[in-house]
């Protein structure tokens, strides 16, 4: 098997790029294939995306309106009572155990759990919060939902 410091372009793969503005003799030198004057002729003149010409540009022609809570926002990771099947009975689910078992990647500000699905053992399940559904179900299945 190759390894990582021997993986290269299939052959034919890769074209050396062509070299502009060296000179007259090469057919692409002077103006470098950029045509004569103008602003796409210029060092830095190409413009960025939303660029329209020197229009008010469409991002903001449109009013501004309502609120975002964005930077203050609590981002919790989701996790089905379904998922919690694979555990054995009497476990304690805690945040720690669902990453270790690659259940949750990084919660950033907590765990979710929600009902979606049937839950068939009787867990205690420790997280940051619960849908009213999920807590239901947990406890129908002998379990117990504890906040943390």
């Amino acid at each position: 098997m190759a390894g990582l410091h021997e993986l290269k372009p299939a052959p034919g793969a890769r074209h050396r790029p062509k070299r502009v503005g060296r000179g007259i003799g090469s057919g692409h030198g002077k103006t470098a294939g950029r045509g004569t004057k103008g602003q796409k002729a210029r060092s830095g003149g190409a413009k960025g995306p939303g660029f329209e010409g020197g229009q008010m540009p469409l991002q903001r022609r449109i009013p501004k309106r309502g609120f975002t809570n964005a930077p203050f926002r609590k981002e919790y990771a989701v996790v089905n009572v379904e998922q919690l099947n694979r555990f054995e009975p009497g476990t304690e689910v805690t945040p720690d155990l669902l990453r270790e078992r690659g259940i949750v990647k990084n919660p950033r500000d907590g765990i979710k759990i929600l009902g979606e699905g049937e839950l068939k053992v009787a867990l205690t399940v420790r997280a940051h919060k619960f849908s009213a559904s999920a807590r239901a179900k947990i406890e129908q299945a002998g379990g117990r939902a504890e906040v943390i």
